[in-house]
């Protein structure tokens, strides 16, 4: 069976293509990210922050903000640490990350969130939060590199 000269061109532009997507995903790398974040609102909250990004042995400064909507009461400080996975660049963690949650702190309790913005950069991110927070929102999270 013979298979036309367009046929064949066109199944090894497809195979060129899908070889460039998994070498592209494969030299995606990791990177560790710590997080300060203040928190306060009622219905309607704000957060602002700071933090640093770790990536290939240099560090960088990053910004946080947001705007939650929900049942959103008191005022809390933030802690977070983790992994930053499937990035090509620093710049690829800055983004909007969009999130729903709830939880409570009074004093101090634990905080553990998984998110993802629009490049695919992936934050999975544990730690404290201090203060008086009852929440239980949808939340945006803008991460700027400073």
């Amino acid at each position: 069976m013979r298979i036309s000269s367009t046929l064949r061109a066109a199944l090894v532009a497809l195979m060129a293509f899908a070889g460039l997507a998994v070498s592209t995903a494969a030299r995606a790398d990791s990177g560790f990210v710590r997080l300060t974040i203040y928190k306060a609102g009622w219905i309607i909250g704000g957060s602002g922050g700071s933090g640093t990004l770790t990536f290939r042995g240099r560090t960088y400064p990053l910004s946080t903000g947001g705007l939650d909507y929900g049942l959103v009461f008191g005022g809390s400080k933030t802690v977070l640490r983790g992994r930053v996975s499937n990035i090509n660049r620093p710049g690829d963690v800055a983004g909007v990350y969009g999130a729903a949650g709830a939880g409570l702190a009074i004093g101090r309790g634990a905080r553990a969130i998984v998110l993802t913005n629009q490049k695919g950069a992936v934050l999975e991110l544990t730690g404290n939060q201090f203060g008086l927070m009852a929440n239980a929102d949808l939340s945006g999270l803008a991460i700027t590199m400073r």
